[in-house]
């Protein structure tokens, strides 16, 4: 099953600072603003979907996670494997992260843009190497994303316009039943 990363995972999760290599060991699918089918919704918070392949693993990194953030104020289980846990957004950052709902990206305050690395590693064709992060390139609405908006998209961006689409609320909620047809039928 192959997603695109929402904006959550890509401005909520990622200001966790959850190692990157424990997430993804862990069966880490996607962050999402909320959760379709719970009666209670968190405010400020993220949802973080899981589907580990290892639950003794799953359950040693979420003790450690527990161990490292207090910030973790729910977690609990869907048929099929999947986990979530939930965990409160730095509240420093409220109005940063409003402004990702709002998908304003460039205007996000520097400190919350510091919580996102310069460069990150990737690996490409078996090779490691660095590269502009993605959020980085949003922030300050770089010309290579610029360029590769007005080529695909065959238009000419204002200089006002963020370079990144904006936060939609349903793709940003965890609909468990859609994810698991999706699953069934891909």
């Amino acid at each position: 099953m192959k997603l695109s990363k929402t904006i959550s995972t890509l401005f909520m999760v990622k200001s966790l600072r959850i190692d990157r290599d424990k997430l993804l060991t862990n069966g880490f699918i996607n962050g999402y603003y909320k959760d379709l089918s719970q009666d209670f919704h968190y405010e400020n918070c993220v949802y973080i979907l899981f589907k580990p392949t290892d639950m003794d693993r799953f359950a040693f990194f979420l003790d450690q996670e527990k161990e490292r953030t207090d910030d973790i104020i729910d977690d609990y289980d869907y048929e099929g494997g999947y986990v979530v846990v939930v965990h409160q957004l730095d509240p420093e950052f409220k109005s940063d992260f409003d402004l990702v709902k709002k998908g304003q990206y460039s205007k996000t305050s520097r400190k919350f843009q510091e919580l996102f690395p310069k460069i990150t590693k990737i690996i490409k064709n078996g090779k490691q190497k660095d590269e502009i992060s993605l959020q980085y390139r949003i922030f300050n609405k770089t010309q290579d994303l610029i360029n590769f908006w007005e080529e695909n998209l065959n238009i000419k961006l204002d200089l006002g316009q963020e370079v990144w689409e904006g936060f939609h609320e349903e793709r940003e909620t965890l609909n468990i039943h859609k994810l698991k047809l999706d699953e069934i039928i891909n």
